[in-house]
Order: structure tokens, then sequence, then C-alpha cells
């Protein structure tokens, strides 16, 4: 078994070089909703050196709340808004002898794109027009995931370790209880069943399916550099592979 283990990169955590030791996939923060010209450079350059697969991480323009910051914008504006993000990004990366492979757009961009049609249409044929060879990331099972599909786009399924899940196989909105899961023994057991079974137990008991490809780290923790030490060894005694 085979599974690509990401991280949200480039958003102004210590720990991003370290992170890339230990990661398969970086999704690098486009300036939308941190991060800059800079630090998109310095974490393209640590991941060509680290071997770790390139991805943009377009948001929503709101620095201000960390890409959380709900939004109801024109499909053409999201868009160009995210064609923009990931022409920056790919320029970057081919200026440094690198190629883009990926885009997972962020937080509410994210969410939203995961039951919003137009709003995914929009967010997959801005890859498509970018690059038709690039892989969409996206929630499991989410409309993201169908339009990346319709537009003949490579999509990977996504999955996370720390977040709480809903009947429906959603994310839990972060505003609510169960949101973020704390317990790093119960992170792992979720991340195993999911990735081993195919299957997420919600918060309120229910057992909802999924599909993991790629299993989301979040480098903003607190304990993100541990616990992506403790994930690796769990996939490793697990006989799992870690790759993009």
């Amino acid at each position: 078994m085979k599974i690509d283990l990401n991280a949200d990169l480039g958003e102004g955590c210590a720990s991003d070089s370290e992170l890339l030791t230990l990661v398969s996939s970086a999704n690098i923060a486009c300036g939308f909703h941190a991060g800059d010209a800079q630090t998109m450079l310095v974490s393209v350059r640590e991941a060509l050196k680290n071997g770790v697969a390139i991805g943009a991480h377009p948001s929503f323009p709101d620095r201000e709340n960390f890409g959380r910051t709900a939004m109801t914008l024109p499909p053409e504006t999201v868009y160009a808004q995210t064609l923009y993000q990931i022409g920056a990004l790919a320029s970057i990366a081919k200026a440094e002898g690198g190629v883009m492979r990926h885009v997972k757009p962020h937080g509410m961009l994210y969410n939203q794109a995961a039951k919003d049609a137009q709003l995914a249409d929009a967010i997959a044929r801005a890859v498509h027009a970018c690059d038709p060879a690039l892989i969409l990331v996206g929630l499991a099972g989410s409309e993201l995931i169908r339009a990346g599909a319709h537009y003949g786009l490579t999509t990977r399924q996504e999955v996370f370790a720390d977040r709480g899940y809903l009947a429906d196989g959603s994310l839990v909105p972060r505003t609510q209880p169960g949101a973020l899961i704390e317990d790093e023994e119960q992170s792992l057991a979720q991340t195993l069943e999911m990735v081993q079974s195919g299957r997420v137990k919600s918060i309120t008991g229910e057992w909802a399916k999924v599909e993991a490809q790629t299993v989301c780290l979040h480098g903003d923790g607190e304990h993100a550099l541990a616990f992506a030490r403790r994930l690796r060894a769990a996939f490793n005694a697990c006989d799992i592979q870690i790759g993009a």
C-alpha cells in the first residue's frame, strides 16, 4: 500500500524545512492567505532539495483571517484569482528548475468548493487552463473531485489526520466543537482506519466512507513536527509506503 503525505507550507511556520524531510508533497501558500513571493521561492527551493512534489495552495483573498472567511464571489472572479495564484507558483518552480505537480485549495475556498459545484468548477477550470497535467487535490468524495474529473484532470482524494468528520464525510467546521483532534493517538488511529479501511467515524458515531489517496498534515499545528514523525513511523509499521 502507498499513500501521499502532504503538508500546507509557506505560511510562516518555523518547522517548514524540517517538515519537508518527512512529507512527500508540499502545498505552498500563494500570497492570498499567507506567504509572498519570497516565501514561495524559499519553499520551492526547499521542496526541490528534499525531492518533495510541489503544489500550489490558492485561497480566497483573505490574509486578515488566514483564508478562513466564507465568501460569495462570482465564478469568473474565482477562476481568475486561482489562475493568478497557481501561475505565480508555476513560474517560480520553473525558474528553479522544478515542475509544479498539483493544486490544493486552502481553507474556506477548499471547504466551500467541496459542496458548491459552481465554485468547484471555477477552480478545476483554472487548473486545467494552467496545465491539464496538474493534479487537483480535494476532499474525498467532494464536488471538487467531481469537477476535476469533468475536466479530465487527475485527482487525489484527501483525508485529514487531525480533523473531525461529519456523518456525510465532510469536515466539521472550525467554528464547531470537534473540528480539531488534539489527541495524537486518536489522530493516528483515525488516519490508519481511513487509509486501510476506507472509512472514518464521525463525531456523532456514524461511519462515513472515504477514499484516502493523500493525507494532510497541518504544518501550523503546535506539535506538527513530532506528529509527522509518529505518523511516518505508524505507516512504516503497517508497511504503508509514503510517496507523491
